[in-house]
């Protein structure tokens, strides 16, 4: 009996252990001067695999409004990661730009680095650890 009782004790521990080494932490997003309720925000949180790539590993899809917007993502494991994100006013999907190549809409990245072209993983990312966070980024 007392050797039933171990081994049901230990792999309780081994679940507990391995359901809270899968858990991460909350990534809090602060989206800053959204200028008006046209379309939707796209966002995404990316690693090095997905950056300008491909669909993000956490997105989101909401509608704007003017001010200030907040999104949360839950267990985000560590890591370096990058976030994007588009105030895609008029819900086609996809970044306007101007004759001249310039953006029509209003995007940010993590790093509040804004390059002359296309923004990189490198200068976008950001590290993940064991304590929640919070990003601000600003349109």
């Amino acid at each position: 009996m007392k050797k039933l009782l171990f081994t049901i004790t230990v792999f309780a521990m081994t679940i507990t252990m391995n359901a809270q080494e899968k858990e991460g932490i909350t990534l809090t997003v602060v989206i800053e001067n959204v200028l008006n309720d046209e379309g939707h925000v796209l966002s995404a949180l990316h690693n090095e695999d997905t950056f300008m790539k491909a669909e993000g590993l956490e997105t989101s899809h909401d509608k704007a409004q003017t001010g200030e917007l907040i999104l949360s993502f839950e267990n985000v494991q560590p890591g370096e990661y990058a976030f994007s994100v588009l105030h895609d006013a008029n819900d086609n999907y996809s970044m306007d730009f101007e004759p001249n190549g310039m953006p029509k809409e209003d995007y940010a990245m993590s790093g509040n680095y804004l390059p002359m072209g296309p923004p990189t993983f490198s200068d976008a990312k950001f590290t993940v650890q064991n304590e929640d966070m919070q990003l601000t980024l600003r349109f």
